[in-house]
């Protein structure tokens, strides 16, 4: 792509969902998705100061079948039968194969051929037709809108009103549960989950302060908030894949900015402290993604953040990966562990 290159697909800017809309997703992905409880962090000295969101209990192991699910359980029934699209870095494919089995249609995703072998392997478990492309002719089939020949009924992975709301489940869930809660820390990708469920927290106690995080090396949303606007970056290899992308849409841009209190950047070494904490201390798998949201917390003074609810987004991790990460020896405090 040139240096020209555009950061939307020219639509409006994508308004937030409010809480009739979230009510509404809750109602209709009702039994079709766990309502993950909210556990104290068992494995920090301060516990009672964090919670956490387990999404990796989800039957994709991510958050993302509540936003997929509400956008195609929405569908006609004519847009159904011809079968579902989307582009991917692994977890929104996965959820919509997951669709694809419960409505008997076929499923379809562009992902980027870098797609560690585990995710590859169940993204065809569930039976997703794969496109794999480089990075950037993913971006470019995004926004080139050459999504618009696929056959299928595509859903934009970042910016669907629906899979937005459906994601903003979370924050209702958090809230009946917590609602004494000071902030939320949420990863970022394309910001659909931030945007779901930062509106729905906002709606209920606009007092909640909303950290984003992203990956250090390659945080778009950095990029953007210091130049007042979407900008591309140069995209580097991180373990934190899901929660890191090249850039942030025109379209999400205004609705992330109006929601982010705090953006917090997190290291690859943070990310695989929180992954092994989470997994010896609160038997949780994650992948780097879903760490980061805790690696943040971590990082972030109590004082500062006050009682804190952190969203473990999704457990999709490579097993070599994973035996490494926690194979290795770290430097966050035995008793931290346990």
């Amino acid at each position: 792509m040139s240096d020209d290159r555009p950061t939307g697909w020219g639509g409006d800017p994508v308004q937030p969902p409010d809480l009739e809309d979230v009510r509404e997703a809750a109602e209709r992905i009702e039994g079709l998705v766990v309502r993950t409880p909210l556990m104290p962090m068992r494995s920090y000295q301060a516990a009672a100061d964090i919670y956490l969101k387990p999404e990796v209990l989800q039957p994709v192991g991510s958050f993302k079948i509540r936003g997929v699910g509400n956008w195609s359980l929405s569908l006609a029934e004519q847009e159904r039968r011809r079968g579902i699209a989307t582009s991917s870095a692994g977890n929104t494919a996965m959820a919509l194969g997951y669709m694809g089995r419960i409505l008997d249609v076929p499923a379809r995703s562009h992902v980027p051929d870098s797609l560690h072998q585990s995710k590859r392997k169940a993204l065809a478990a569930y039976g997703v037709d794969l496109v794999h492309v480089s990075m950037t002719d993913l971006m470019r089939f995004m926004f080139e809108e050459a999504w618009r020949e696929e056959p299928q009924s595509y859903l934009n992975p970042w910016g669907e009103p629906l899979m937005i709301a459906g994601h903003g489940t979370i924050g209702i869930e958090i809230f009946e549960e917590l609602p004494e809660l000071e902030s939320v820390f949420i990863p970022v990708g394309g910001g659909a989950l931030l945007g779901g469920v930062a509106s729905a927290l906002k709606a209920l106690n606009p007092d909640i302060r909303v950290y984003a995080v992203q990956a250090r090396v390659n945080s778009a949303l950095a990029a953007a908030f210091e130049a007042g606007g979407p900008r591309w970056i140069e995209w580097q290899d991180t373990i934190v894949e899901g929660a890191s992308t090249p850039v942030i849409t025109d379209e999400m841009f205004p609705m992330l900015r109006r929601l982010v209190d705090h953006l917090v950047l997190v290291g690859e070494d943070e990310v695989m402290a929180a992954m092994r904490v989470l997994a010896f201390g609160d038997k949780l798998v994650t992948e780097g993604a879903g760490a980061a949201a805790v690696a943040a917390a971590l990082a972030t003074p109590v004082k500062e953040r006050g009682l804190s609810v952190c969203v473990v987004s999704g457990g999709s991790v490579d097993r070599s990966l994973f035996a490494r990460v926690v194979g290795a020896y770290g430097t966050e405090p035995i008793g931290s562990l346990y």
